[in-house]
């Protein structure tokens, strides 16, 4: 709708395949795969652990901008990079990296490949410059017909109702396409690495939801993990400070 407003349909016109194909990739990389993989982890490990291995993606978003967009990678942003791995190791393992079941394995690395598209997605998409409103609209429509196509064949039709498409409204509208787009456009005011590892803060609210609302228990490894990742945070926002 904002995009009929705002007159961006006309740009449309001005796209080559080329054009198209890029854009369906991209959004193919930041919605659809993103969120398979991250459900698929979710379905198979506590949700607040997914949540805590989900945030590797601003790691992977400054990591792949240092390769595609050629930021420099300082000394600061190495060690932010290890302490966030190291705070995500800790929540996940629960302080014990030798008893982690198979399931809870496999969840964390589906959480894993969905950081590599979400980063790879950020970068790339910053890279290309596109309209960020008119492609997110992209996005969500090759993405969607995509999913239809996997609905399909992995036979897992179903029509939502009641409840189910006031969760889906909310989360395709407020988590995922206004999110997204905010995302693409802070991408484009600021240093990759510096609003990155700003989205770390975000992990104290999902332990806090998922504490409230699935009752799950929040341990001390978690606090211990959040503490060591927003360490990081700060050691990177110095970084940029300084400069």
């Amino acid at each position: 709708m904002e995009n009929i407003i705002k007159g961006n349909i006309k740009q449309l016109k001005n796209y080559k395949l080329i054009d198209y194909i890029q854009i369906a990739g991209i959004g193919l990389l930041g919605t659809f795969l993103y969120n398979l993989f991250l459900y698929l982890g979710i379905s198979k490990m506590q949700a607040s652990q997914a949540f805590i291995i989900n945030y590797l993606w601003p790691i992977m978003t400054v990591i792949f901008a240092c390769i595609i967009l050629k930021e420099h990678m300082t000394f600061r942003k190495i060690v932010a990079i290890i302490l966030s791995f190291l705070g995500v190791i800790v929540v996940t393992s629960n302080g014990n990296l030798f008893k982690i079941e198979r399931e809870t394995v496999i969840g964390a690395l589906f959480c894993i490949i969905a950081a590599i598209s979400y980063g790879l997605f950020s970068a790339i998409n910053k890279k290309k410059n596109y309209n960020k409103h008119l492609s997110m609209m992209l996005f969500y429509m090759f993405s969607f017909l995509v999913s239809l196509v996997y609905i399909v064949f992995a036979k897992e039709w179903f029509i939502p109702q009641g409840k189910q498409l006031l969760g889906l409204l909310w989360r395709g509208v407020f988590t995922s396409a206004i999110a997204f787009t905010c995302w693409a456009l802070a991408l484009d005011k600021e240093e990759t690495a510096k609003i990155s590892n700003l989205a770390y803060i975000t992990p104290f609210l999902s332990l806090i939801w998922t504490g409230l609302i699935l009752k799950e228990r929040i341990s001390i490894y978690a606090i211990i993990g959040l503490i060591i990742i927003i360490s990081g945070i700060f050691i990177q926002l110095y970084d940029n400070k300084v400069k």
